[in-house]
């Protein structure tokens, strides 16, 4: 401080002394607004950044639908990217359970309806593909108007802390904002994701068995493995379902002397971990809000049937993305860890294996299964080249 009173006349000069005070005033005065106005040019562009990706993610879903839209169908689905669903009340637990699977079921024919009255020439699997599309397009737009929100908020508080805790979560917020883009245009167009390592597990598993479907969206075969028979049971594809795999789980079980039940899914890594490994555990592997994997849990604790569950890590982004190929390369794992399981299950005893995820991409035929492989291996060779690409010289 000596040295920068010095440059004013001298340490003992009141002069000097009243000019560093001005100085320290204005400085304290005016430095946040500086900070929040480099802040704003920074927060203004990624917010523009992701209303542009909420447009895009729009005109993907409104393309996928494969007719051509006229400005009706357009202003229907902007109408469509404002649903929303508000949870029942948890003020009194009891019975939340089957509230919830009220609020899920009639939101989930709520996007039923939509489409088929938006598009009735598609088949059911297209209807599927573009139901589970909207999803993800609604998130992106979501997250675009969030964003836009505190944006607007910063401006007219000219608050300073909001501005640094939106800077600081924007990077994390992107990155998810990005993952659900890509992920959009994968669901609309019926590509295998991240997400989709349960259901192609079940489908190896069931290839040349005749599936049935038991619940709304699910289908089951019953194979023979390792000695013990088995009932499969994975989201119905190549459309893009999820199902009610909990209240499938619970009509077989009841009806049949299984043993032990087997969940495979996809769960999120801890970054340093790799992609596609693969994990065993007990418990049942599955996501949402808990409303089918409580169905499980409550049917198995009576019967006192133990639970064995394989995940298959990948980030969170990676689950909603294009599935990568190392993660399709961990079925052989997988393949193993179930073998595992069944070492304690004596011969004949019957099993029951979800394959938990959504099944976008993922059909039951031996065809289908080879064709989304393919596909995979080619996504995983174009994203290579993409990455090479700015280290060639031009």
């Amino acid at each position: 401080m000596d040295q920068v009173l010095l440059q004013f006349g001298g340490g003992d000069n009141v002069f000097s002394w009243m000019i560093w005070i001005a100085f320290m005033v204005i400085f304290f005065l005016f430095y946040p607004r500086i900070m929040i106005s480099q802040m704003m040019w920074k927060l203004e562009r990624s917010a523009r950044e992701l209303e542009r990706m909420s447009v895009k993610a729009k005109k993907i879903v409104i393309k996928g639908i494969g007719v051509k839209a006229d400005s009706k169908m357009k202003e229907s689905v902007s109408r469509f990217f404002e649903f929303f669903v508000i949870e029942p009340a948890s003020l009194d637990p009891y019975g939340a359970v089957s509230k919830f699977d009220h609020i899920i079921r009639t939101q989930n024919n709520r996007f039923k309806y939509f489409v088929k009255k938006l598009a009735p020439g598609i088949s059911e699997e297209r209807q599927a593909c573009i139901q589970m599309g909207l999803a993800g397009g609604m998130t992106v737009h979501e997250i675009a108007k969030i964003v836009r929100h505190y944006v607007e908020l910063i401006k007219q508080t000219k608050s300073l802390q909001i501005a640094m805790i939106l800077q600081m979560q924007l990077p994390l917020i992107e990155r998810v904002a990005r993952a659900m883009f890509k992920g959009t245009e994968a669901l609309t167009y019926g590509r295998p994701i991240g997400d989709a390592i349960g259901p192609l597990v079940a489908a190896e598993l069931m290839a040349g068995k005749k599936a049935k479907e038991i619940e709304e969206d699910i289908i089951m075969a019953e194979i023979k493995i390792e000695g013990r028979h088995a009932f499969v049971l994975r989201a119905k594809g190549p459309g893009g379902r999820l199902g009610y795999p909990g209240r499938a789980a619970e009509g077989i079980i009841a009806k049949n002397k299984v043993i032990k039940v087997i969940t495979i899914d996809a769960a999120a890594k801890l970054e340093g971990e790799k992609t596609g490994s693969v994990a065993e555990g007990v418990g049942v592997a599955m996501g949402g809000p808990g409303v089918e994997r409580t169905y499980i849990e409550d049917i198995v604790t009576k019967k006192g049937i133990p639970l064995d569950s394989i995940i298959v890590k990948m980030s969170p982004e990676q689950a909603i993305m294009p599935m990568r190929k190392a993660v399709k390369d961990a079925i052989p794992e997988v393949m193993k860890s179930i073998k595992r399981s069944l070492e304690d299950v004596k011969k004949g005893g019957s099993v029951l294996i979800m394959g938990v995820g959504n099944s976008s991409g993922i059909g039951s035929g031996e065809k289908e299964i080879a064709s989304a492989k393919e596909w995979i291996d080619r996504y995983e060779r174009k994203l290579k080249k993409e990455k090479k690409k700015p280290d060639e010289p031009s």
